[in-house]
């Protein structure tokens, strides 16, 4: 039986990208299943296919595999390519992705991803620039260690698919990075897979209030490129 992964927005769900970037870019096969958030909690709504109330979620048969990081590690465990085949960068690997998976929450809050949008924060706080330099050095480590393009190695793996929604945070926001790590998101965006959820988040024309008022709480919207209904 086929994977059904289910995901919501594009334009909003950082969440949801991080296995279906992976899925695509391998070619792991899978049938998505939007659910669009609607205003307030989604838990009760989304617990008809996630035990958690969350996305993403992952059902092979009968098999239900809720949260990013076990989707990962269930997908690894039956496709090659998941995670680097050389035991340092794996090791490496993994370590990037747990600290993207559990970290960061000053700029998953002040900058959550909005595909769609450019905005002129307005500030850039001490916890924030924290946060960007933290992903700098760990980005400019990784290319220089295993020897790009992609954060261990020649392949793209899950790590980059952790990091794959900092791409377009970086490019919504204008975060300002080194050139080497500036110059890995940019090889992000330009994914074909990361192109086609791109593409497809600018034809949303569904819009979540809350995540739209985190936006504006952050600073000014200088450009709105989604469509509208």
């Amino acid at each position: 039986m086929a994977y059904r992964l289910f995901i919501a927005n594009r334009n909003y769900s950082s969440w949801s990208l991080r296995p279906w970037v992976l899925m695509r870019t391998l070619g792991i096969g899978f049938a998505e299943e939007m659910r669009w958030f609607a205003p307030g909690s989604n838990r009760a709504a989304f617990r008809a296919f996630a035990p958690n109330g969350t996305v993403p979620c992952l059902h092979d048969g009968a098999a239900v595999v809720w949260d990013s990081l076990a989707i990962v590690e269930y997908l690894a465990e039956r496709h090659a390519g998941v995670w680097p085949a050389d035991a340092a960068a794996r090791a490496w690997a993994r370590c990037a992705a747990a600290e993207m998976h559990g970290g960061f929450s000053t700029l998953r809050n002040i900058c959550g991803m909005s595909c769609g949008i450019r905005v002129r924060l307005h500030e850039v706080s001490p916890a924030l620039a924290q946060d960007v330099a933290r992903i700098d050095e760990l980005w400019s480590e990784g290319l220089a260690r295993f020897g790009g393009p992609f954060l261990a190695g020649a392949a793209f793996t899950a790590a980059d698919a952790f990091f794959a929604p900092v791409a377009f945070r970086v490019q919504s926001y204008g975060l300002v990075l080194s050139d080497p790590a500036a110059a890995y998101a940019r090889r992000l965006l330009d994914l074909p897979a990361m192109r086609e959820w791109y593409d497809a988040a600018l034809l949303e024309t569904q819009r979540e209030p809350g995540h739209e008022a985190e936006v504006l709480a952050a600073g000014t919207v200088i450009q709105d490129l989604r469509a509208t209904a």
